[in-house]
């Protein structure tokens, strides 16, 4: 004879399997990066901090930045510095753009995620859902 099972006793069991990430609600707050202009370099402000927010090595957010914004870039200090006049629209944009496709998760939004590396080939992988999506590396 079939056993009888139910719904509520399995979908209970079901859910302790789960990590707890899933179940919380917190948001990431993007930062907002501040940009100085000095001259034809432009500064942005406690890059560092930001990219510590969204969990992201600083080197690689620079990188990603310096392609898109078709300049060259380094650290000094905490600050990123680029080479050319760049408003804080601009990099914002490109900002959140990053966030898009190298933080959040494609599946469930949350910016539970970290960048591996599996066979020449780079991914995001989420902590919260498993879901994992190859990504363009950054050269």
């Amino acid at each position: 004879m079939a056993e009888e099972y139910d719904y509520n006793k399995l979908l209970e069991k079901a859910r302790k399997q789960l990590p707890d990430k899933v179940f919380k609600h917190e948001r990431l707050e993007m930062p907002k990066l501040s940009s100085l202009i000095e001259g034809n370099r432009t500064f942005v402000k406690r890059f560092t901090d930001a990219t510590s927010i969204i969990r992201r090595d600083s080197k690689h957010v620079m990188k990603y930045l310096a392609k898109e914004l078709g300049s060259q870039a380094n650290m000094e200090g905490t600050s990123a510095v680029f080479q050319g006049k760049f408003g804080s629209y601009t990099i914002n944009t490109k900002f959140a753009k990053y966030v898009d496709l190298y933080v959040l998760c494609t599946e469930c939004k949350k910016p539970d995620t970290t960048l591996i590396k599996e066979n020449r080939m780079t991914f995001v992988k989420c902590e919260a859902c498993g879901a994992k999506k190859h990504v363009d590396e950054i050269k």
